[in-house]
């Protein structure tokens, strides 16, 4: 199961990839918004961070105008590492080396050809271990 969120300004590319996932088989929880009515990114990236965290859902993807406010948001969740992506490479090697379980996108700055690309890249690529296991961990560490 993917967790989805994002603010007003994202909507249509959370709703983007949604059909996207979908389409493709794979199982969405959708924490919001669900309007464009204003909102605060803050309240929907955490809840579909926790749903991570937690185990409910095994990885997420948010959205915001930018995609940093709505990444920081989701990182203040133990056991969340969200990467803030916009390329290829950055989608392929945050799962590679960070075992990064969320990612974030902004509807602004990223095309939604790209961002469908990044979604596939994400939760295709599967985590290396060996020497990025020890990094993982001192991430892990940080979280106090």
């Amino acid at each position: 199961m993917i967790a989805l969120a994002c603010d007003h300004g994202a909507l249509e590319l959370k709703e983007a990839i949604k059909a996207h996932l979908e389409q493709k088989g794979l199982a969405c929880k959708d924490f919001g918004t669900y309007s464009k009515d204003s909102c605060d990114y803050p309240d929907f990236g955490a809840a579909a961070a926790r749903a991570v965290a937690s185990g409910e859902c095994e990885k997420g993807i948010v959205c915001c105008t930018t995609g940093i406010g709505i990444s920081i948001a989701a990182n203040k969740i133990k056991g969340v590492r969200c990467a803030l992506l916009h390329d290829h490479m950055s989608a392929r090697l945050t799962r590679q080396h960070n075992d990064a379980n969320m990612m974030a996108l902004g509807a602004a700055v990223t095309p939604p050809m790209m961002a469908l690309e990044l979604v596939d890249i994400f939760l295709s690529t599967a985590f290396e271990g060996g020497r990025h296991q020890r990094r993982v961990d001192k991430l892990t560490a940080l979280e106090g």
